[in-house]
């Protein structure tokens, strides 16, 4: 008897787990249909820093942030920052991510990521090489700056962890060392770490399009429609859009920011928030970049994309609804400018993106607490297409109900 499965989001997230479920099931009937309200890659997974981060195993939340929540809200361009007009409704979020930051949660976090870094690295190596996608990768590494001794210092335990890890690295001491990796930076960086094992796409649309067409290539198919309602019982889940019902045998829901509207019909009110992210791409011939670069405190990062420059990042905690405050993004850019002497910031374009996230950057890659037939996946912050092949992965276990290669629990829907 043939089965239907539905994975509702055509992110980046959405499209490996229909690649990966499709590629499964090819020669024995069963359909996969992918679903959208907007189309491939038209949300986040367009427009971000386009990295593997493998090498970042470290939670947003970590003992000692909270005393650095007034500035939040009295910084509306700093590095995370909180809307004032959204900090009432963020509370409970807030009230989450501060008991993640405890010490043993803290701690379990970081073990949960880790261990989801390392099984993402080695099913993105699996879907390049089933896809034919080396030509989209470039493998330059990454170059993290600090601007003074004590920045340097205080960075330590991160440097700490990837030894734990086993993450290479090599620190770098001196203009003169961080220029042999990435000249023409300013002068006033004094350290750097460089980590070889962080790799990029030379454009996330263009990757999220390639493994969308491996799709369509292996029998799956796709429909543009937006879901306004699901219903699950024991024998089906009930899809409602605009125009149609559609019925399945089993859903993934994959839609980003906008999953916890479906996962609350389901039973499952789940403490998603939005870190919107900003920033400007510039054409090419901005700036001989050789290597991603993240700037300490700053919190932003400079990307090869699409031949050009991508200056982006930073955290915004302002949900869906509120309108882009581009501000960011200019000062952003601004600071790139004198980070980067020489860099041409020009015909530029500008971008906000929804990422979304768990109190404890752990994503939720589960069954409904309620509904074996429906499987979660997102939440993944801002290393989404980081552990998007990874994920995909895991989520056709639990959808063939079988054992992972990691252990799943600290992913679980109801672990708050």
């Amino acid at each position: 008897m043939t089965r239907t499965v539905v994975i509702i989001g055509a992110g980046v997230i959405g499209v490996s787990t229909a690649l990966r479920l499709q590629e499964e099931l090819a020669g024995k009937g069963d359909q996969v249909v992918l679903l959208d309200r907007k189309g491939v890659a038209a949300e986040t997974s367009q427009g971000n820093a386009g990295a593997f981060a493998f090498t970042d195993v470290e939670p947003l939340a970590h003992p000692g942030i909270m005393k650095q929540a007034p500035g939040w809200l009295v910084d509306p361009l700093g590095p995370l920052s909180i809307p004032p007009s959204y900090a009432v409704k963020l509370v409970p979020w807030l009230l989450r991510f501060w008991r993640a930051s405890l010490p043993d949660r803290y701690r379990a976090s970081i073990v949960s990521q880790a261990a989801l870094m390392k099984h993402c690295e080695e099913a993105t190596e699996r879907q390049i090489a089933r896809t034919d996608g080396e030509h989209l990768i470039q493998r330059l590494g990454a170059l993290r700056l600090y601007d003074s001794e004590a920045a340097f210092r205080a960075s330590k335990h991160s440097w700490d962890l990837r030894d734990e890890y086993g993450i290479d690295y090599t620190l770098l001491h001196g203009p003169d060392e961080i220029a042999e990796i990435q000249p023409g930076l300013s002068r006033h960086f004094t350290h750097g770490g460089f980590t070889p094992g962080w790799h990029s796409t030379i454009d996330p649309k263009a990757w999220v399009e390639h493994l969308f067409a491996a799709f369509l290539q292996r029998g799956g198919r796709f429909e543009q429609a937006e879901v306004r309602d699901i219903a699950a019982s024991d024998d089906e889940v009930v899809l409602k859009t605009a125009d149609t019902t559609l019925r399945a045998d089993q859903v993934v829901v994959a839609a980003g920011a906008w999953s916890h509207h479906l996962t609350k019909r389901l039973g499952d009110p789940l403490p998603l928030e939005t870190e919107r992210g900003y920033n400007t791409t510039l054409p090419p011939g901005a700036f001989d970049l050789r290597t991603s670069l993240s700037f300490g405190k700053h919190g932003f990062v400079v990307s090869p994309i699409k031949g050009g420059v991508r200056v982006g990042g930073a955290v915004e905690l302002g949900g869906l609804e509120l309108p882009p405050n581009y501000k960011r993004a200019d000062n952003l850019l601004a600071k790139a400018s004198r980070f980067m002497p020489g860099l041409d910031i020009s015909g530029g374009t500008q971008w906000m993106g929804y990422r979304p996230s768990m109190p404890d950057s752990l994503p939720v890659i589960s069954q409904s607490r309620r509904h074996k037939n429906v499987v979660y996946a997102f939440g993944h912050g801002h290393v989404g297409l980081t552990q998007s092949a990874g994920t995909a992965e895991l989520a056709v276990d639990l959808l063939q109900g079988r054992k992972s290669l990691i252990d799943m629990a600290p992913y679980r829907a109801d672990r708050f």
